[in-house]
């Protein structure tokens, strides 16, 4: 890796602070390359200090309309036909969801670096390694929810016309299947100032809604609900395998900074991390403990047809409408990252072209999942079961990079791919972050209980499933500890931070000595 000079290093920071007071006013206008109603022009580049604006509070509009959701009241209900009793279900939802924190921890490398997480990953597994660890398994990530909200937006619209006496052709489904695809990704194409402006909408239609249902919900919940009493082991096993699915959803969100990245670098950390984990965090919770609530009253297995034993006629076509456009709103911010993954594995390839791209292949495998599987629910549980012993690993090691660099991320560093860059480290692999995500995702999948694997630890554990704690908290240890052991971080003068710290040292001693003369 190269190492930056004291003079290089006081060029870069003069002109980092030259152009600082263009950038840190809020009132900034929003650049020509980030326009409302206008494609977005950045793609996995970093964005100018210059072309930096806006608030850390509009932070909390974007992740709130993302997840005002129809999937968190699926996941509550998925808690109930685990077999769990009600209370027990509530404080699974609240405590798996207490990983929107580390959620809100990513977003403050956006301000830092101007650059999308994608990017930024290079800095922990280097520019090759990046391309599997980082945006590889990004696109795989990405693809996958795309697939869940598009089939969820699509039983959604299908249920809605047939509630309005509209009955399709042979092979009407397709269509139906096609439009909502359409309707997913256009947004997410636009870019980041058309989503901030439409989330704050958005967030407050859907909100309307869940509130409505809220009241029906709770008027026909059975409060004194009571589970089939299991054996200890077996219900353990139960409540960690819930914890599992809860938590699949804030681990699956490693992609904050890509909607903190035009702040200006000067922002406060503690405000971009609220806003970020509070929009995300605030929905989940009550749309899920909503979901565990409707569970003592309906079968959850299939909401969509049985919501309508405990809400008037007259909403369920908006509880319908609302899946539609939850579903859709959860796909903005999807779509949107999947375009960063995929540019940066095709870097040729504009970003609203990856983003159009991956949409279709979402779109084709959400009809084979919801037309050609046997199970769309029990795929969908299956699968966020597992998604974890991913997603856990990926997020945990990058928390723990920006606590090691300090936050500190140079957009133009992480621009540079070429051999022999910044972060070519060595054959542009960087060892700490490669290791800690095999081995994390190793021990994560053994120890994995789902409906259709049992992997060995957890099966000498009772069934317990420990996936979405071992994960996370291995993933972070050995990076920390590779990181501190592995060149070119083990020499401490080379770590972030240090170069800058001995050239104000140096500067001082020599004006101690000029002093002394001049004296």
């Amino acid at each position: 890796m190269s190492i930056q000079t004291p003079e290089e290093i006081r060029a870069a920071d003069a002109a980092t602070s030259s152009a600082a007071p263009a950038a840190t006013a809020a009132s900034v206008p929003a650049p020509a390359t980030d326009r409302v109603g206008h494609v977005e022009q950045h793609g996995t580049e970093h964005v100018p200090a210059s072309e930096r604006h806006g608030r850390p509070s509009s932070l909390f509009w974007v992740w709130m309309s993302a997840n005002v959701g129809y999937l968190y009241f699926v996941v509550g209900g998925v808690l109930m036909l685990l077999g769990l009793p009600l209370w027990e279900a509530l404080a699974i939802t609240v405590v798996g969801n207490l990983w929107w924190a580390l959620v809100g921890w990513l977003a403050v490398s956006g301000p830092a670096s101007g650059s999308p997480s994608v990017a930024i990953m290079r800095a922990f597994f280097g520019i090759r390694g990046n391309k599997v660890f980082g945006a590889g398994l990004g696109v795989l990530i990405g693809l996958f929810y795309e697939v869940i909200n598009v089939a969820f937006a699509t039983l959604g619209a299908i249920a809605l016309l047939a509630h309005f006496g509209i009955g399709l052709p042979a092979g009407g489904e397709w269509i139906v299947l096609a439009v909502i695809g359409v309707l997913s990704f256009v947004i997410g194409v636009y870019g980041h100032a058309t989503i901030l402006a439409l989330a704050p909408w958005f967030s407050a239609a859907l909100a309307v809604v869940f509130v409505v249902l809220a009241v029906f919900v709770f008027g026909a919940a059975d409060w004194a609900y009571t589970a089939e009493p299991l054996p200890v082991a077996d219900h353990w096993a139960l409540v960690m395998l819930g914890f599992a699915i809860v938590a699949s959803s804030p681990l699956s969100w490693g992609i904050g900074a890509d909607y903190a990245r035009y702040l200006p670098a000067d922002v406060s950390k503690k405000a971009v991390a609220w806003y970020t984990a509070l929009g995300g965090f605030v929905p989940a919770l009550l749309i899920g403990a909503l979901g565990v609530i409707a569970g003592t009253a309906i079968d959850m297995t299939d909401p969509e047809l049985t919501i309508g034993e405990i809400v008037p006629a007259w909403f369920t076509p908006l509880f319908l409408g609302m899946i539609v456009l939850s579903s859709i709103t959860n796909n903005v911010l999807v779509a949107y990252s999947t375009g960063f993954y995929a540019q940066a594995l095709a870097e040729r390839i504009s970003r609203p072209a990856t983003t159009i791209v991956t949409g279709i292949v979402a779109t084709a495998a959400a009809g084979w999942v919801l037309f050609l599987s046997p199970s769309f629910l029990d795929a969908l549980s299956a699968s966020l079961e597992l998604s974890v012993t991913v997603f856990g690993p990926l997020v945990s090691i990058y928390a723990i990079d920006i606590v090691l660099r300090r936050n500190r991320y140079r957009g133009a560093d992480l621009d540079d791919t070429r051999k022999g860059s910044p972060f070519w480290y060595r054959g542009g692999w960087f060892l700490p972050g490669v290791v800690a995500m095999v081995g994390a995702m190793t021990v994560a999948v053994l120890s994995a209980n789902t409906t259709l694997y049992v992997g060995p630890i957890s099966a000498a554990l009772g069934g317990a499933d420990l996936s979405a704690l071992v994960g996370p908290v291995l993933a972070a240890g050995i990076y920390a500890i590779l990181w501190l052991t592995t060149d070119p971080y083990r020499d401490p003068a080379k770590r972030p931070g240090a170069a800058s710290a001995a050239m104000i040292e140096t500067d001082a001693a020599a004006s101690a000595r000029t002093e002394g003369v001049d004296a």
